[in-house]
């Protein structure tokens, strides 16, 4: 059965946000797939990050702060 973009541009709408995220992942990744060798590294890099926040070995910013400053460098 074959579906009209419409219909699955309005399926897709009705989804929770988390859904249509992972939607829109799953859809860019099939216009240009990664490297498993590639994916595989970043899910240490990934890995590695959080581990490191967890311990606490991270810096950290109040995500107001982060956006203020963004603002100030974007004027």
């Amino acid at each position: 059965m074959q579906h009209s973009l419409d219909e699955i541009t309005r399926h897709a709408q009705g989804l929770s946000a988390i859904e249509r995220a992972r939607l829109a992942e799953v859809m860019l990744d099939s216009l240009q797939p990664m490297d498993p060798a590639i994916q595989a590294a970043w899910d240490r890099e990934i890995e590695a990050r959080v581990a490191a926040y967890d311990r606490g070995e991270s810096p950290t910013q109040p995500a107001a702060d982060v956006f203020a400053e963004a603002r100030r460098l974007t004027r």
